[in-house]
């Protein structure tokens, strides 16, 4: 006679997030309180601009190449005039402007390779915005990566309503960023993100280093981690990030660098078997920790597509380490105790 064996899950198969804004919730509930605050202010960044339509057009186009589902408009801001036009049709809009032309094209750009935006783009985009600039292009990367988190928890977690993720801050959200500027919100997630300590000091340095080489930040590629570093990263580790796939990296390092490339290249479409060896090789929390790292990495966009990155030194590498207020300090030493 066979065995009975229950059919009751364990204690730590039932305790597992069971979706992508359950493992957020759990695991880093504070940095998705960030997250959601972010949203809320850059659509509150996009009505004091007077650019809420433009904005939400930008959004959607941002998100239709990486088969994203971009993040809504929130009702209180009405219906957009383009509600029924596609995403991609925004080409052949009659009613909108040269101006708003080039602010979408500027945010497609710098969502698919912002490598690729240059001074012509730049100067499009400050003739269309004018002071607005700053606030509005901030605020279009929040619509540029919130919306990769959000995919890539779903692909390693499982797909559940997000809504109304955004709509408002979540509790435990920073205090007095609610209403803060747009800069403010993103940097309270900065901050935050550092706290979480699952992941190994050296896969969080390449991880970082593998997207500053996508988005070929030049500040971001010119620095190095001091924790990485006193933890044995070296030279042959740091190149190994561009090739990551048949280096002698630990397996736990390289499916961290594919959801990396994924999240960058391929955020709508991350494929099951990357999502598959991140489960594997790494815990829930170092898989959310992941995630919400290529993400905070990913604000070098931001200089990027301003063309203000460039870096600190002329030559090798300068070590930075994160101070427990989540401030990058710059120019240390390997050896001495810097404060």
């Amino acid at each position: 006679m066979p065995t009975h064996q229950s059919t009751e899950p364990s204690a730590e198969a039932a305790s597992a997030p069971r979706s992508g804004i359950e493992a957020l919730t759990v695991v880093a509930h504070s940095a998705g309180g960030a997250l959601s605050t972010m949203v809320d202010t850059a659509w509150a960044a996009a009505a004091a601009a007077d650019r809420v339509d433009l904005v939400d057009l930008a959004t959607r186009a941002m998100a239709r190449p990486h088969g994203l589902a971009p993040l809504p408009r929130p009702t209180r801001l009405g219906p957009s005039p383009w509600s029924s036009t596609a995403a991609d049709d925004w080409r052949r809009l009659d009613s909108l402007a040269d101006t708003d032309r080039a602010v979408v094209a500027f945010a497609e750009q710098m969502s698919l390779d912002v490598s690729a935006i240059d001074d012509t783009h730049r100067a499009a985009v400050g003739a269309a915005l004018g002071p607005a600039t700053g606030d509005v292009v901030q605020a279009l990367w929040v619509f540029d990566y919130v919306p990769r988190v959000r995919s890539a928890l779903d692909a390693l977690f499982g797909a559940a309503p997000w809504e109304p993720f955004g709509a408002e801050p979540w509790p435990e959200a920073p205090p007095g960023s609610s209403a803060a500027d747009i800069w403010s919100a993103i940097d309270a997630y900065i901050r935050i993100v550092p706290r979480l300590d699952a992941l190994d000091p050296v896969v969080t340095e390449l991880v970082r280093l593998r997207g500053a080489r996508q988005h070929q930040c030049r500040l971001c590629q010119s620095l190095r981690s001091r924790p990485a570093l006193r933890a044995g990263a070296g030279d042959e580790q740091f190149a190994a990030v561009d090739h990551h796939a048949d280096s002698e990296l630990p397996a736990a390092t390289k499916a961290a660098l594919a959801l990396t490339d994924a999240i960058v290249w391929l955020p709508g479409r991350i494929d099951p078997a990357v999502a598959a060896s991140v489960r594997d090789e790494l815990t829930d929390a170092q898989a959310v920790e992941l995630v919400l790292d290529v993400a905070r990495n990913a604000t070098n966009k931001i200089a990027v597509a301003f063309a203000a990155d460039a870096p600190h030194v002329d030559e090798g590498y300068e070590i930075y380490e994160i101070d427990p207020d989540g401030e990058a300090v710059y120019g240390l030493s390997l050896d001495e105790e810097d404060t």
